[in-house]
């Protein structure tokens, strides 16, 4: 089953995950033994979040957090640690990532990257003001990457 990984430094890695057991290796690779939560953000895909990331103190994910804030459309809350998504049915059941939303993925963690590099020499003026920049720039990117 295609599905792909934003670590919190904005790295997207392809996964091949097996059918069986998904979920298991899922709680695995984000390193969430006990609990996984589940995000809805795109209908066609599930964002799987460290259970209990915020509360550990995991990083923030910002790559993750713009991708799933420019699929609903508006400023989500914050994400933390890894973050893996596979494909939704229109039944609910997990299935393999589609090619556009994995193109989605790499985009804006790309443009994440990028932003942060630019952030390091001109900061935003607030931290309202660097949401609105970066989730404007993922509904950039996933509209041109249609």
């Amino acid at each position: 089953m295609r599905a792909v990984k934003i670590a919190p430094d904005a790295t997207v890695t392809e996964l091949d995950l097996p059918e069986a057991d998904t979920r298991a290796v899922i709680r695995e690779l984000l390193g969430s033994p006990d609990s996984v939560d589940q995000g809805i953000y795109h209908r066609r895909a599930v964002l799987h979040v460290h259970g209990n990331g915020r509360q550990l103190g995991l990083p923030q994910n910002l790559a993750a957090w713009a991708l799933a804030s420019a699929w609903r459309g508006t400023a989500l809350y914050l994400l933390a640690g890894p973050v893996a998504i596979t494909g939704r049915t229109m039944a609910g059941e997990l299935t393999g990532l589609d090619g556009d939303l994995v193109r989605h993925a790499r985009v804006v963690a790309q443009t994440v990257r990028e932003t942060l590099t630019e952030w390091r020499r001109r900061p935003p003026a607030s931290d309202e003001a660097a949401i609105s920049e970066l989730l404007a720039y993922a509904t950039r990117d996933i509209s041109e990457s249609r």
